[in-house]
């Protein structure tokens, strides 16, 4: 009974949490999700669809991070199925883009709503957004100001913060800590029907190049 008891104990203070990074080209979500997990920033990514585990402890609790690095395509349409799963899937999502680049911005805009869409057309729950503005170090290069994606976020019931993947670790370090408290906050009791695991098939049968990294 001691034993049941401990083993209970140790589970409670276990948590997995499923986040999908999305963006377009060149606006960091590598680098941002490598940044954590290393503290190393490595500026050069191809655009691939990776997963990757980590574990870490987050007031005193054993969080397991399954990231799931995702190029966005503009026709969505061509992915679908895999959309909803990754849907299906996450806990939460970070959704990225470049203060230099407009364009990227407005994808993340047009993301969140496929997103939600998406969701309501599964009957699925409601999963944190982060709205992440990259390349704050660029700010001379700013195209996109920050009021523009606070008033975003602000509209769309996401959050938002602006980061420098080069530059500072620890603001992304917070970013993600943040939405792994506010999933905390928002974990289902019930168990998703398609784990880590299953994941990771669907992408190997969508894709002909799956590549899985752990940390």
């Amino acid at each position: 009974m001691r034993l049941s008891s401990a083993t209970h104990t140790a589970d409670s203070l276990k948590m997995d949490a499923n986040i999908v990074v999305m963006g377009t080209e060149s606006v960091g979500k590598s680098a941002l999700t490598v940044r954590l997990l290393t503290r190393r920033f490595i500026g050069e990514y191809g655009d691939i669809e990776s997963i990757y585990s980590h574990s870490f402890m987050v007031d005193e609790r054993r969080t397991t991070l399954n990231i799931w690095d995702s190029p966005c395509s503009e026709d969505l349409s061509v992915e679908t199925s895999l959309f909803e799963k990754k849907v299906q899937w996450a806990d939460g999502f970070v959704l990225v883009y470049s203060i230099c680049d407009r364009a990227s911005f407005n994808s993340v805009s047009r993301l969140i709503q496929t997103i939600k869409s998406t969701k309501d057309y599964l009957n699925a729950d409601k999963a944190p957004i982060v709205v992440v503005g990259n390349k704050r170090d660029l700010h001379h290069r700013r195209t996109v100001l920050s009021e523009e994606a606070h008033l975003l976020a602000l509209n769309t019931g996401c959050h938002f913060c602006e980061v420098s993947a080069a530059e500072n670790y620890h603001s992304v370090l917070m970013m993600f800590h943040g939405l792994v408290g506010r999933i905390k906050g928002a974990k289902l009791t019930t168990k998703r029907p398609l784990g880590f695991k299953g994941m990771v098939k669907s992408m190997s049968a969508v894709f002909a190049r799956r590549r899985t990294d752990s940390f």
